[in-house]
């Protein structure tokens, strides 16, 4: 199965799903600013990346320094994140117990090339 956190709003989370659409994907779509991960799906998705949980976060956003994030550690991006899920760089793509950000929306094609739908 494949997944996007998808913001219907963001050219790029567009872009996005229409590669993976356009490659024969039907992926789960999940508007994660209404339905916000948790913590632990936070954490997965993490590990699913393989980065840290400040490669996951929006560091220009201007919620980001109000909440004065930039010396947070791994547990408190991961819960910032979970309470405001606007903070989360979009799209992530999920497929394969692997996954992608995807910015550029070409990056989904690397987890595509791993994975046949």
């Amino acid at each position: 199965m494949t997944l996007i956190w998808h913001n219907p709003d963001c050219s790029k989370s567009v872009r996005a799903l229409e590669l993976l659409q356009e490659a024969g994907a039907h992926p789960q779509v999940r508007l994660y600013l209404r339905q916000p991960p948790t913590v632990e799906e936070l954490r997965q998705a993490r590990e699913a990346l393989g980065v840290h949980a400040i490669e996951m976060i929006r560091t220009g956003e201007p919620l980001f320094r109000d909440l004065d994030l930039a010396d947070g550690d791994e547990e408190a991006l991961l819960s910032a994140m979970a309470a405001h899920p606007a903070l989360i760089e979009r799209p992530v793509i999920f497929s394969g117990g692997k996954a992608v950000i995807g910015r550029p929306p070409e990056a989904v094609l690397d987890l595509l090339g791993e994975r046949s739908f």
